[in-house]
This record gives structure tokens, C-alpha cells and sequence, in this order.
């Protein structure tokens, strides 16, 4: 196979695989198609974005690639959350540079061209509470914003008091629905997210209780 048979093959893709590669390989072995791709990569026509994974490089590239959405399609199955969408509903202050996402498998991380990936694990009864959005042109498996800020507090290494809540400076607490964070958190069953939903009530019991339609 040469590049350009590549180019006709994923041209139009933000990004391809290695097994996608072997199944319209045209016969071309599993091991002469990674040597290949390894020599691409060298010469500066692909990049690497995990390992079997790759896009074109800038000049030989015909569609953009969604930062967002390679978040969702380098780990799968995984949903972006925590942080990262914390960050993309303005409920922090903070602008987050690191896509988060919650995965039912191992935590893993990836570094490429296009970010900084981190994939936290959490128990496959918690693996939930996530839609489709629409993020710069592309459907993007995204957590609601509850569910979001379920995930942060589940996750993060201890228990949750008044100062560690306050210093999250939380805003924009009208797209939290009260009804529906409570009810989210009982399926937990996690006595500290339990704890963190009943001081977060006590601090915020003026925010308004509406949903995001997403």
C-alpha cells in the first residue's frame, strides 16, 4: 500500500486505525501495514495519537481534528466529565486544558499533537448520566452537568467540607437540577457523595433548580 491509497482510504477522517487499516488493507499483512505506518509517522505524513491510532499530518489532512470528540474515540467506551466539563458549562471559573473523561475501564492516559487525555475509571453501575452534544461541529458523548459534578466529587481523594466546596468556587449553579442531583447521587450509593450533594445543598439551597437542555 502507498500514501496515497491511504489518502483515499481515510482522507476525509479525522483519524484512522490500525485495524481499520488491516480490514481494507487489500490483503497487506497486519505487520508489513505497521511497518508501513511506522515509516509515515517518520516521515512526517501521519501522527501518532495512540498507539494503532493516527491522523494526517497538517499538510496531508482533509478534516479537522475535535480535540472533544478524539477524546471520546481514543478510549472507548468513555464520556467526557469532571474537570473538563466543569470547566465547559462556566460551573468553575477555571478553563480546563485537560479532556477528562469517565471510562468503565482501566485509567489510562494519552499525550498527542492535540492534548493532554485522561481517562478515570469508574464502577460500570455509575457509567451513566451522559448524552450526545454538539461541541465545535461534532457529536460528542458528554456528561450532564450533574452528572459532571458527581463524577469530580466521587473521584477526587477524600472526604468534601466547607472550605475544599468553597474553594471549587462554584457558579452558574441554575443548570444544576436539585431534584436530579440528588436523585443521581442515591445511585451512587456512596455515603461520601452523599455527604458532599447534602453540604452542597446547605451552601447553595438559593440556586435555582432548573436542567440543561444540551
Amino acid at each position: 500500500m502507498n500514501f496515497e491509497n491511504l489518502i483515499k482510504l481515510f482522507g476525509k477522517e479525522a483519524c484512522f486505525d490500525l485495524a481499520s487499516l488491516v480490514q481494507l488493507g487489500a490483503g497487506v499483512s497486519r505487520e508489513n501495514l505497521g511497518k508501513q505506518l511506522y515509516r509515515w509517522r517518520k516521515a512526517g505524513k501521519i501522527l501518532s495519537l495512540r498507539r494503532g491510532m493516527y491522523a494526517f499530518a497538517p499538510d496531508y489532512r482533509k478534516s479537522d481534528v475535535n480535540p472533544a470528540k478524539l477524546a471520546n474515540d481514543l478510549y472507548s467506551p468513555s464520556y467526557l466529565s469532571s474537570s473538563w466539563a466543569l470547566g465547559f458549562f462556566g460551573l468553575i471559573p477555571e478553563r480546563v486544558v485537560i479532556y477528562t473523561s469517565i471510562t468503565s475501564r482501566w485509567p489510562k492516559i494519552f499525550r498527542n499533537a492535540f492534548g493532554h487525555f485522561h481517562y478515570r475509571h469508574i464502577k460500570r453501575e455509575a457509567f451513566w448520566g451522559y448524552r450526545p452534544a454538539e461541541i465545535s461541529n461534532s457529536k460528542v458523548l458528554l456528561a450532564e452537568p450533574e452528572k459532571a459534578l458527581l463524577d469530580f466529587w466521587y473521584l477526587e481523594n477524600g472526604d468534601w467540607d466547607e472550605n475544599r466546596m468553597s474553594e471549587m468556587r462554584l457558579q452558574n449553579l441554575n443548570l444544576i437540577g436539585r431534584e436530579r442531583l440528588f436523585d443521581y447521587a442515591a445511585r451512587f450509593k456512596s455515603p461520601k457523595l452523599a455527604r458532599a450533594v447534602s453540604l452542597y445543598a446547605k451552601l447553595y439551597q438559593s440556586s435555582e433548580d432548573e436542567g440543561i437542555e444540551l
